[in-house]
């Protein structure tokens, strides 16, 4: 993997998919409240402290860290796309609050002074960087001595139906590669192993990790199906590889793959789990 043209392309798609995510904006955040509420519980968040969230894309996680630091605490919101900073600070000025600043940055290259904030939180994001051992350094750097990281990564692909059978049926059919090892992808972190090494490679103390599991709700499978597309920022890209029969056909093979998910009344119910761990600097 050609890790520089893998930025460029990973910021690209995300600049893509901002629109869907900004659109979900609210159905991410409650069905993920579980994650997002232990990611915040295991930082000991307290008044008046700096919290820097990278890779935050709407900012779901850190808008609700900066209740917990005021008053006189800060929010940086970030991310490495413009298009996600962008949907950020539209929330920031429709709160019209002053002590968040919403800005593009790469995780990789920090741009803050060293020993600046008191806790770091990345949701599913170190584990998609080009180079997550650089993040975690970097992130490393600008957390005070005592400071805190938290991050969220998901468990293995059978745990994780909602979007596991998507990546499995496109890569059976031949339309893209499934990662490989060391290469980044959303279960590339799977194993908690795995997130310990990674944290104690760049100098982090004492790693927690433990497992969330909760679970993604839909009125139906077009539901599902729509929700998909919107915010995955490689189906989008995949599916103009296919015809439209080829489309029908993948979309009959994944209903029936999660017919065991779907309800009486036709809803979904698809179980989701994601490691969340913890490290001090």
């Amino acid at each position: 993997m050609d890790l520089d043209e893998y930025r460029v392309q990973s910021r690209e798609r995300w600049g893509k998919a901002a629109r869907g995510w900004g659109e979900r904006r609210e159905y991410m955040r409650e069905a993920t409240m579980p994650v997002t509420a232990r990611l915040l519980d295991v930082l000991d968040l307290q008044p008046g402290q700096t919290v820097l969230e990278l890779a935050g894309g709407p900012g779901e996680v850190g808008l609700l860290a900066i209740e917990r630091v005021r008053p006189g605490g800060r929010l940086i919101e970030s991310d490495t796309a413009e298009e996600m900073v962008d949907l950020a600070r539209q929330r920031v000025a429709g709160l019209g609050a002053d002590d968040i600043e919403a800005r593009v940055i790469d995780a990789e290259w920090i741009d803050l002074p060293t020993a600046s904030v008191d806790a770091v939180v990345c949701r599913w994001g170190y584990m998609l960087m080009a180079d997550p051992n650089a993040a975690l350094r970097e992130t490393r750097r600008v957390l005070r001595p005592g400071g805190r990281v938290s991050l969220a990564a998901w468990a293995g692909p059978e745990r994780n139906d909602w979007s596991a059978v998507v990546g499995a049926e496109l890569v059976r059919r031949g339309v893209f590669e499934r990662p490989g090892p060391g290469e980044p992808g959303q279960f590339a972190w799977a194993d908690p192993a795995t997130i310990t090494e990674h944290l104690e490679e760049a100098g982090f103390t004492g790693p927690r990790v433990e497992t969330v599991e909760f679970t993604f709700r839909y009125a139906d499978l077009d539901e599902w199906w729509d929700i998909q597309i919107d915010q995955s920022p490689l189906l989008g890209d995949a599916l103009t590889q296919l015809t439209p029969a080829d489309r029908d056909e993948l979309r009959d093979t994944l209903d029936a793959n999660l017919a065991r998910h779907v309800r009486d009344d036709g809803s979904v119910e698809i179980p989701a789990a994601t490691h969340v761990a913890a490290a001090d600097a």
